[in-house]
């Protein structure tokens, strides 16, 4: 019976979300609304270990430990029993050769259980035969099937109210028994499925928001991680295989928890799937060696950042200008309020750099590292810049974040901090760029006027005080496409914040200098 109802909240929560979306969204939060009051009352806190669980406890009218044997394997769950009937039914059932459940009626009465006590009963329970009932047991079964179905039914929507609540995700917390095991760890089965199938899965369609939530935990316990490409302040970046598939593992430090809580908020935003923006698998809190980890799954690139790509080779003009036109286009799609039924807010990165920018196969990029966007929406005109404290890359920050002038109240302020970053970028480009078969070495914004790790104050004084900007080298006028790029950079980079071009404009400039890039090849 444990086993049962552990299944069927998975299986629940995959029919909704395969239900008519519109419809099956208005139920789902009537629904919600009428059961989150419901689930306050007549209730104690359990631990919950295992799958179907959202969050380290939930509310329940019994707590139970169960052992089930599965190919010669123990797995070992904790968690919350619904409704009269059910609690008999599961707590009655005998032991037998390969499950054994337990059940107490105490808050947290399921917490030091340990997997060896229910084991032993195991191995001494008969091990042929059916496991038998009481008669009162097998008269439940008969009578109050319909009523058990329903407490089933609801049993995940009563968990996800509990995950709704306010403050709930950034509290939650998971701990595995099988510690040191979570690439072997799987919840539930999802088929053969590809990335972009679950993707295409999602409710609000390919160009939607993230997974559900369910699934999200359920890609991210079937990913076996396999080397580590890349380390940060915020943690560490590893390639990792899910069903054959290549995808990167973003592990957090748990003291960059925010970072990790915004960015997995951001990229459920509905409609941010986007070509020029990093693709988002799933989001995670799990315990491996003994310490909670916080991972963030997206698509995996083998070219790794345009800060590591532009170290390693230099490009072509053609290939500088895709590169340059994709980061541009990605900004404008981030920056751009879409309205509707399922709109989305615009939204600034408040960290762009070329070390958060991604190069694909083909060479286009594409924007990751959300952890410190801005929302806002013009329906309420309100302001999001979530609740983390940190600020950008000192090297990237624009001359009014320097000197704290900038309006942190007005949203467009910090589309224009993103406008500065981005003429970097582009300079960043620009110098590996080949022009008449010269190309300089590369080299980070500013790096013959502050140190490698610049102070908040270095930065003020070159930029602020100073207002100096990066070396143009004269070679740059006399290549035609250079010389484009140079006068757009400069416009991005105007101490007055608010004479910088838009997105936009930047996006559309770019589209026409490689039409005039195109136009001047000679015809074959």
């Amino acid at each position: 019976m444990a086993t049962q109802t552990e299944q069927r909240p998975v299986l629940a929560l995959s029919a909704v979300n395969q239900m008519g979306c519109r419809c099956a969204r208005v139920v789902l939060l009537l629904l919600l609304q009428a059961l989150c009051l419901l689930a306050e009352d007549g209730s104690i806190d359990c631990m919950c270990v295992g799958s179907g669980c959202l969050s380290e406890q939930c509310k329940g009218e019994q707590c139970f430990i169960a052992v089930t044997i599965s190919n010669g394997e123990p797995s070992f769950r904790r968690g919350c029993l619904f409704g009269s009937e059910s609690r008999r039914m599961t707590c009655s059932a005998a032991p037998s050769a390969s499950h054994v459940v337990e059940c107490c009626s105490q808050p947290m009465c399921n917490v030091n259980a340990s997997m060896e006590s229910l084991l032993q009963l195991l191995q001494t329970s008969p091990g042929s035969g059916p496991a038998r009932y009481r008669p009162e047991t097998v008269l439940l079964f008969i009578f109050l099937g319909p009523v058990v179905a329903l407490a089933l039914l609801a049993t995940p929507t009563l968990l996800l109210c509990r995950r709704l609540r306010p403050g709930r995700l950034e509290r939650l917390r998971e701990f595995d028994t099988e510690q040191g095991a979570v690439d072997g760890l799987i919840t539930s089965n999802v088929g053969d499925s590809t990335l972009a199938d679950l993707l295409d899965q999602s409710c609000t369609s390919g160009s939607g928001s993230g997974l559900p939530f369910l699934v999200q935990r359920t890609v991210a316990r079937q990913i076996s991680l396999v080397e580590c490409v890349g380390k940060g302040r915020y943690g560490e970046v590893w390639r990792g295989q899910w069903q054959g598939e290549n995808v990167a593992v973003k592990i957090f430090s748990s003291r960059d928890e925010k970072s990790w809580f915004r960015e997995t908020e951001i990229y459920n935003t509905v409609l941010l799937r986007h070509e020029n923006i990093l693709g988002f698998m799933a989001s995670d809190m799990t315990s491996r060696n003994s310490s909670t980890q916080l991972w963030l799954i997206t698509h995996y690139h083998e070219n790794g950042s345009l800060y590591d790509y532009l170290q390693r080779a230099p490009v072509d003009t053609a290939d500088g200008l895709l590169m340059a036109a994709s980061v541009a286009s990605g900004l404008v799609h981030l920056h751009t309020e879409i309205f509707g039924t399922e709109g989305k807010p615009a939204i600034a990165h408040r960290d762009l750099k070329s070390k958060n920018v991604l190069v694909k196969k083909d060479l286009r990029c594409c924007i990751a590292d959300l952890g410190l966007a801005v929302t806002h929406s013009q329906a309420d005109n309100q302001l999001d810049v979530g609740n983390n404290p940190k600020v950008g890359t000192k090297r990237y920050m624009a001359p009014e974040v320097l000197d704290e002038s900038i309006q942190t109240d007005c949203f467009d302020a910090y589309k224009r901090v993103d406008i500065w970053a981005f003429g970097l970028v582009l300079w960043e480009i620009a110098r590996r760029t080949y022009s008449n078969g010269i190309v300089e070495d590369y080299r980070p914004p500013f790096y013959d006027l502050v140190p490698n790790d610049p102070s908040f104050d270095d930065m003020r004084k070159v930029v602020c005080v100073e207002q100096q900007r990066p070396f143009v080298p004269n070679r740059w006028f006399s290549d035609p496409t250079l010389s484009a790029l140079v006068k757009l950079m400069k416009e991005c980079w105007y101490q007055n914040p608010s004479a910088r071009l838009t997105a936009l404009r930047i996006k559309k400039t770019l589209d026409k200098i490689h039409s005039s890039l195109e136009k001047a090849k000679p015809d074959c």
